[in-house]
């Protein structure tokens, strides 16, 4: 495993779930959509192959959303810890959660752009609120996750800005793109205070 650049810092490798079942077109945030069991499994591998070769520790965090979780109960079966945790939800789109984009209206979604870091869509969870949820987390001995799209991108830009750059204004063009389904990437999660990992609130 390489270790992080910041002696600090630890290094997460973090998937996203398998794309789940009936998300064309939708607002997918909360909604618990189900993952064809076979690309659960799949993805399930995948992290037991990047346990050993890193050796790793056979331990699994995710959201408790179905897409995510169902990897982590089939590793579970598997004789790996599984724990589930809250803080990796993906971001709350109130009532927009499960509706198709176009029933929402393009007039809502470029109102949600032009204050991206404030505004909350659908009375939901504005990207501020994401972003400080997200610099809270604290990954504990676990260097294995399965989340969401809109909480990846979070983390990577929070490497990118730093917990501190949380509150000021957003550009649409400016947040990173999420990885694709049932993909990777590092996450490199500094210490915070009293040696635990998280990237700290602001």
């Amino acid at each position: 495993m390489n270790l992080p650049a910041n002696p600090e810092a630890v290094i997460v490798f973090a998937w996203r779930h398998p794309k789940p079942v009936g998300a064309a077109g939708r607002c997918v945030g909360r909604v618990d959509l189900p993952v064809d069991p076979r690309k659960a499994r799949r993805l399930a591998y995948r992290l037991c192959e990047l346990a050993r070769k890193n050796q790793l520790p056979r331990e699994v965090l995710t959201s408790p959303l179905r897409r995510c979780a169902d990897v982590g109960r089939i590793l579970r079966r598997w004789g790996w810890q599984h724990r589930i945790d809250p803080a990796l939800l993906e971001v709350d789109f109130g009532n927009w959660d499960g509706r198709h984009w176009s029933a929402i209206g393009r007039d809502a979604i470029d109102a949600w752009c032009n204050d991206l870091a404030h505004r909350c869509p659908g009375g939901g969870e504005s990207v501020v609120d994401l972003l400080r949820r997200v610099a809270a987390w604290q990954p504990g001995c676990a260097r294995l996750l399965v989340g969401h799209g809109g909480w990846l991108s979070a983390a990577t830009w929070l490497a990118e800005n730093g917990a501190a750059a949380i509150g000021r204004a957003i550009d649409p063009g400016e947040w990173p793109a999420a990885p694709a389904y049932a993909s990777s990437c590092k996450l490199v999660v500094p210490l915070a205070p009293g040696g635990h990992a998280g990237y700290g609130r602001p």
